[in-house]
């Protein structure tokens, strides 16, 4: 119930209703009702974790409460009142309850716990979904800290973790119960788990033998990585030229910044703490080198499995946090941050899901529907913002929002950052002689400010210097929950002249490819630019360019009206050196070895980035209206577009063969170099787009019997059946594309995105002789302008 003290009106709290199984109905309904009724409602329970001590902090059910009156329960817990979100109620509930208040990276999400049960002799039923939240504070906080609410809580008092399951696996009358063996059990589990992984600062003998432990694994995940420098001639290159590379190296760091920003929102102290504590330990040093590498405390090679825990972050103190205690500074907590990886990272409220998200864009016009799908905003909650300021003032604020969604542009978001990138770009502009270049950069610079990037990205596509720039927001692929939000990223490099004149081929022949791709027509273009690719040696890459490290991207305009490629040369010589020839000598059968060379790989990567501008992507649905592949594909896009290209590309590639436009000798080469390459992808896992296609791809031309699993376990291509199978898988990709077919995709990519026992097989193999799975590149150039550690 909620009590308006100034007009002494009792007003009705108002529940949503899910279902059993978690998904929202649209109906919401007095609490009393809900608890009448049975209906599965939304709560949260957030604990109270001590550090130094190992103990949760308990508190008291008053004697007023409807069930378990004077028992001891969790540290907060309440209903989420409808229209409320998951995170703000545990905020609210922490600081009504126990009179603490403490930002959003002190709430640590664990998991979903359904609770289920029958009480006051069949009256009162209690249905409930919780979100479980774990605040981890380095000491316990004074009892005389808190300041309890009467109505709610009796008393609090400080247990540890064993000793409390220990009541509840015996069912102690004083305590709410809870089966510690079932769901709830994972509290303890993680609890657990965590202590006698990380060193704390407490005595248990077990801890330098965990740490030595943790060291060795992190140690194999880094031998994972094959280290290689990476640079570039710089002759030619005025001293007016070389000055305006350094600002650009400068303004390609601050994508770091921004990108660690991007990913969650405590990643920042998080990086900061890892640096800071790196020389304390040999433990301490391979977190942070580890870190550095993935961007994050999710690991890429390892299905984003976390190689650290809250317990490795930055401590915090927040002074007034709770009424002041003599003697005591304030709570000391650590910057949280969940097991595992938000799919919405950190564009959208971490504890929004995808309806929300559909129901409030419904509500929105039609102009700011397309705001709210676009690349480059984020979305908040109204209710987030008003609990910080609300307790920040201890002034309740209300509002007249019909909806809890709210978009920010980027320029708002990270204005800080792209001030100081702006300006950099606006100076090297000035001091570049290239027209083309120039023009890039002041739009790009313009870009950060106005959040407008069509102007500038029609100026990346035109793109035509010697000293090569990608930088801003680009790829979609962090944002697993729709694939809309763009992260931001940097290359620069030198143009490879040479290099870049020979693709001329492939868009000469572009509008020929699309006449004649294997697919209904209804699906082609009837217009298709050849866009340009640019061959280059990278020196330098900044934000999301985590692993694996790519060979090439592509760079779209806004309204996907034209686009450029950019190839990685020096990146694709040392993955095929140091990383595929490997592959090939295990795992492909001896009398096909000989075909693995680097012309016919470096020749599908580029076909490959010629093939993303080919086939469907502004599309018509079945009702008429006009959409994108992008924006009906959502999530499932970014993989299935992946295939797509190294499937049309192989195509193509034929294609031009039988036209006599590329050598016959490439047939063979080109499908079991691109063999290799697929054993090559999938070792990144099957979370990452890359991975998925490529899984996709050699679990369907296995199935097909166009790649065959030899008695002595390696793998050869069946060169009768390739060329039909993937026509074939081709067809399919497109056929769903054009029709903006996200059910199909779903099922082809759940039926082959697997790692199949031939995969397992192949990848043991590879695991066993420790083949590198990804190049650990450094870049002696920018290292010397930036004067890097690692």
């Amino acid at each position: 119930m909620v009590t308006d003290l100034n007009e002494h009106v009792v007003q009705v709290e108002y529940i949503d209703v899910f279902t059993k199984t978690g998904e929202r109905t649209g109906v919401s309904k007095p609490r009393g009702d809900i608890h009448r009724d049975g209906d599965y409602h939304r709560a949260v329970h957030t604990w109270i974790f001590a550090e130094s001590t190992q103990e949760l902090l308990v508190q008291l059910r008053a004697e007023s409460k409807e069930y378990f009156p004077g028992h001891w329960d969790i540290s907060s817990a309440g209903h989420i009142s409808a229209g409320d979100s998951s995170l703000v109620t545990a905020r609210r509930e922490l600081h009504e309850e126990l009179g603490i208040i403490l930002p959003k990276d002190a709430f640590e999400f664990l998991f979903v716990f359904l609770e289920e049960c029958v009480l006051n002799d069949g009256k009162f039923f209690e249905n409930e979904h919780c979100d479980v939240y774990l605040v981890t504070t380095i000491d316990p906080i004074p009892l005389e800290a808190f300041t309890l609410q009467e109505s709610e809580v009796s008393a609090v008092k400080y247990l540890h973790y064993e000793e409390y399951r220990s009541f509840l696996a015996k069912g102690d009358p004083q305590y709410v119960p809870y089966d510690v063996n079932g769901q709830y059990g994972q509290l303890f589990e993680i609890l657990s788990k965590r202590i006698h992984a990380n060193e704390l600062n407490f005595h248990i003998s077990r801890y330098k033998q965990n740490a030595e432990m943790r060291a060795m694994i992190l140690q194999k995940q880094l031998n994972r990585y094959a280290r290689v420098s990476l640079g570039a001639e710089l002759t030619g290159f005025s001293g007016a030229d070389k000055e305006a590379l350094a600002l650009l190296i400068n303004a390609a760091r601050i994508m770091d910044h921004i990108f660690f920003i991007q990913v969650w929102f405590s990643n920042p102290c998080l990086r900061d703490w890892l640096e800071l504590h790196a020389d304390e330990s040999q433990l301490n040093k391979l977190k942070w080198i580890y870190y550095v590498i993935n961007k994050s405390p999710w690991s890429w090679f390892d299905e984003k499995e976390a190689f650290l825990t809250t317990a490795d972050s930055a401590v915090k103190l927040i002074p007034e946090a709770t009424k002041p205690v003599i003697g005591w500074k304030g709570v000391e907590y650590r910057a949280a941050f969940p097991v595992a990886k938000p799919p919405g990272a950190n564009f959208y409220p971490s504890d929004m899901d995808k309806m929300e998200f559909e129901l409030w864009k419904k509500s929105l016009k039609e102009d700011k529907q397309k705001e709210a799908v676009g690349f480059f905003n984020v979305i908040k909650r109204v209710s987030e913002r008003l609990l910080d300021e609300s307790l920040s003032s201890a002034t309740p604020i209300s509002t007249s929002e019909a909806h809890d969604l709210y978009i920010v542009p980027y320029s708002q978001e990270y204005k800080d950052f792209l001030a100081v990138a702006s300006d950099l770009l606006h100076k090297a502009g000035d001091l570049t002689s290239c027209s083309s270049l120039k023009k890039l950069l002041h739009s790009k610079a313009d870009a950060f400010l106005s959040n407008e990037y069509y102007d500038s990205d029609i100026a990346s596509v035109e793109l035509d210097s010697k000293l090569d720039i990608t930088i801003g927001p680009n790829d979609t692929y962090e944002d697993t929950i729709f694939g809309y939000k763009a992260t931001f990223e940097a290359f620069i490099g030198v143009r490879d002249d040479e290099a870049t004149a020979q693709v001329k081929l492939f868009g000469d022949h572009l509008q020929v490819l699309e006449r004649n791709l294997p697919v209904n027509d209804l699906y082609k273009s009837e217009d298709v630019t050849a866009a340009p690719i640019r061959v280059v040696q990278l020196i330098y890459k900044a934000g999301d360019v985590k692993c694996p490290q790519t060979i090439a991207f592509e760079k779209r305009t806004v309204k996907d009206r034209g686009s450029s490629m950019v190839i990685l040369k020096n990146v694709s010589e040392a993955k095929f050196k140091l990383i595929l020839q490997p592959i090939a000598h295990v795992c492909i059968t001896e009398e096909q070895r000989k075909y693995v060379d680097f012309d016919s790989f470096f020749t599908h990567i580029i076909c490959h980035e010629y093939c993303h501008g080919i086939g469907p992507h502004t599309i018509t649905l079945p009702n008429g209206q006009d959409s994108t592949v992008r924006l009906e594909l959502q999530e499932v896009h970014s993989a299935l577009e992946e295939a797509k290209a190294d499937m049309v590309g192989l195509w193509a590639l034929m294609f031009l063969v039988n036209k006599n436009l590329l050598p016959k000798t490439l047939i063979k080469s080109m499908y079991v170099s691109f063999l290799v390459g697929c054993f090559h992808s999938v070792r990144f896992g099957l979370e990452g787009a890359h991975g998925k296609g490529q899984a996709l791809q050699f679990n369907y031309l296995f199935e097909k019997g166009a790649f065959i699993l030899q008695a002595d376990g390696t793998f050869s291509v069946d060169f009768d059946k390739v060329e039909v199978a993937v026509e074939s898988l081709s067809r399919e990709i497109l056929t769903i594309q054009g029709r903006g077919d996200k059910c199909a995709a779903q099922a082809l990519l759940s039926k082959h995105c697997v790692m199949t026992q031939p995969l397992k097989s192949a990848l043991a193999k590879l695991e066993m002789i420790e083949v590198p799975v990804d190049i650990l590149p450094h870049f002696p150039i920018a290292d010397g302008i930036l004067g890097n550690k690692i």
